[in-house]
C-alpha cells in the first residue's frame, strides 16, 4: 500500500496525539470527507485504531504489499 499526501497528513497529524476526525481535519486543513478517506484507508491497513471516535496510530508504516513474484512464490509450495 502507498500512503498519498493526504493520508501522510493524517498521520503526521496522528503522530503528535490521538485525535478526533474534526480536529484531524483542523490539523491538516483537509475537508472532513478527505481526512475520512484516509482514516478509513489507514484503518483498514491497520495502520490506526480508534476508541470513543479517537483515532491513534499504531505504526508509522503501511504493510507491504504482496507483490506478483509472491504469489507465484505460493502457488509453487503448493
Amino acid at each position: 500500500m502507498k500512503l498519498n499526501k493526504n493520508d501522510e497528513q493524517v498521520v503526521a497529524a496522528l503522530r503528535e496525539k490521538e485525535s478526533t476526525l474534526a480536529e484531524l481535519a483542523e490539523k491538516t486543513g483537509l475537508p472532513s470527507k478527505k481526512v475520512f478517506k484516509s482514516l478509513k484507508k489507514l484503518f483498514e491497513h491497520e495502520m490506526i485504531d480508534s476508541n470513543a471516535r479517537k483515532y491513534r496510530l499504531l505504526t508509522e508504516k503501511p504493510p507491504a504489499s504482496k507483490g506478483k513474484e509472491e504469489d507465484e512464490s505460493l502457488e509453487e509450495d503448493s
